[in-house]
């Protein structure tokens, strides 16, 4: 039988980038969905026999449901998921219908994680913060901890190409997320750091370089350290040009909280960042890069080990990490029933044959 998905924001550039990668990738039967019937333009990319648009607001929650109960498999990239509920996620444990999300979210993350009783009474399989980072990043520092014997410590750092591909929602909850301290796992305790502090100055390949990066509040600084014997974890983001970092921090250090938390002031930096990044874009790019360290012991001795990934798109690359898994749960191959992170549900075998499908390379080193 042929499988159908439900692509909750697929019209938005991750969500075209996880439709495109379920049509190269499996032989599913999608569905996008948007909120006015002028959306269905966008589907004149798609093979029509394959690809079909609803009209769908979030916050009709009973056409919501009925949608998830006549479809297989549910992708939610309609996000900012600071906002969002578990209410889809609970909808398809009521419903017997499997889930991954591209969540990034601190407090979505945990409220999904509470259902994982839940979904494993109703046997389906969910996997949550499904994108690029986090993402392919929690299964880059997945694969370099299974190689050491004793992990220690990882350190992951990412940097993103002028707007990364991001729209104006996406840079207003930046900027709500840079008033608010977070704790990070730092030599086996709990300890609370500022957004945008703590910048170091990272090697990624070309075309990025050398990158300014910071403390930035992402799921994976926690659920890494939760799921894994290590004592440091550090996440830390940055952009280019290294213009935006310094802006960046200004406000995140300068600009007075209550400024900042006021809806018109985010408005405006959102608007003004959106303004200069469309200029930035047309040389810099939009482009994402990842690096993963992971030190410990192996054979006895120290070991560092290191590994990157880019692409030339970021959007894209989201969509790929959460097709990865997508192909995977529809084929059967991952079947693991409740609530999971990448770094849990996706093993290490399954995610680099998926980069190989995708022909996406993954350079490791030992250091």
């Amino acid at each position: 039988m042929v499988s159908r998905v439900l692509v909750l924001g697929g019209r938005g550039r991750i969500g075209r980038g996880v439709v495109t990668d379920l049509l190269a990738h499996s032989q599913a039967e999608i569905t996008i969905t948007g909120r006015t019937n002028q959306a269905a333009g966008d589907l004149k990319d798609y093979p029509t026999e394959r690809v079909q648009f609803q009209t769908l607001d979030l916050a009709e929650q009973q056409r919501v449901t009925a949608a998830i109960a006549t479809h297989d498999l549910v992708v939610h990239c309609a996000g900012p998921f600071r906002y969002r509920d578990a209410s889809v996620l609970k909808a398809c444990i009521e419903h017997g219908t499997h889930y991954i999300d591209v969540s990034d979210d601190r407090n979505f993350t945990r409220t999904a994680l509470s259902c994982r009783a839940e979904a494993q009474a109703a046997g389906i399989t969910a996997v949550i913060n499904t994108g690029v980072f986090p993402g392919i990043s929690n299964s880059m520092a997945r694969l370099g901890i299974e190689q050491l014997e004793v992990p220690e410590e990882v350190h992951l750092s990412y940097a993103v190409a002028g707007s990364g591909g991001a729209g104006e929602a996406v840079m207003q909850t930046t900027f709500l997320t840079l008033q608010h301290p977070f704790k990070v796992w730092l030599q086996g305790q709990w300890q609370e750091v500022k957004p945008y502090t703590g910048r170091e100055v990272v090697e990624f390949p070309e075309p990025f370089g050398r990158t300014g990066v910071y403390w930035f509040d992402m799921p994976e600084s926690f659920t890494l350290a939760e799921n894994f014997p290590v004592q440091t974890v550090t996440v830390k983001f940055g952009t280019v040009p290294d213009l935006y970092n310094h802006l960046t921090w200004l406000v995140a250090n300068w600009f007075p909280g209550a400024v900042i938390r006021h809806p018109t002031a985010i408005h405006l930096l959102s608007q003004v960042s959106r303004m200069m990044t469309a200029v930035s874009d047309r040389f810099s790019g939009t482009g994402v890069a990842m690096q993963a360290e992971v030190k410990g012991q192996k054979d006895g001795k120290p070991a560092h080990y290191r590994a990157t990934f880019t692409h030339s798109d970021a959007a894209t690359a989201t969509g790929l990490g959460a097709g990865s898994i997508a192909q995977f749960i529809l084929s059967g191959d991952l079947n693991q029933p409740g609530v999971w992170t990448v770094e849990q549900a996706f093993p290490t075998h399954l995610f680099q044959q998926a980069m190989q499908i995708r022909q996406i390379t993954i350079q490791q080193e030992w250091r």
